[in-house]
């Protein structure tokens, strides 16, 4: 697990099986369509501070955590399952000075949402992009 990266054992990462390569148009690429499978804050807000501690994280406070989807909305990840979510810090800097925290990887969904809405990716390949290591797939995207 590099930095940045959830623990593949607590968040391996879920796709919603609703969002499929047939119907992008009708789900991922309508606009707004997020808002509309986005789990409430009551959900995501318990979720998230029960992970910070299975995490370990010495950071307790909820406030230095996005409850974020490892597998984006946009990109048809699962909106409420666990293995989807984990507390991502906000800012989280490399030794390098390269913060690769929560604002880096939203970045990233937006880039990969327009190829895939566009026809330049798969949903399945975006998808296994985040899954596998999105640290280094914002790499690779030039870190939009």
């Amino acid at each position: 697990m590099g930095p940045g990266l959830p623990d593949p054992a607590l968040t391996p990462g879920a796709v919603d099986p609703a969002v499929t390569q047939a119907n992008i148009g009708g789900t991922i690429c309508r606009t707004g369509y997020t808002t509309t499978v986005r789990p409430p804050v009551e959900y995501t807000g318990a979720l998230k501070r029960q992970q910070i501690v299975e995490y370990g994280y010495t950071d307790t406070d909820p406030r230095s955590y996005e409850e974020d989807h490892l597998i984006p909305l946009g990109v048809g990840g699962a909106p409420r399952d666990p293995a989807n979510l984990w507390p991502e810090p906000l800012h989280l800097v490399r030794a390098d000075g390269t913060d690769v925290g929560a604002y880096a990887k939203d970045g990233l969904e937006g880039e990969l949402r327009d190829r895939i809405c566009s026809g330049a990716m798969t949903l399945a390949a975006a998808q296994a992009a985040f899954a596998r290591d999105w640290v280094a797939a914002w790499e690779a995207a030039g870190r939009p």
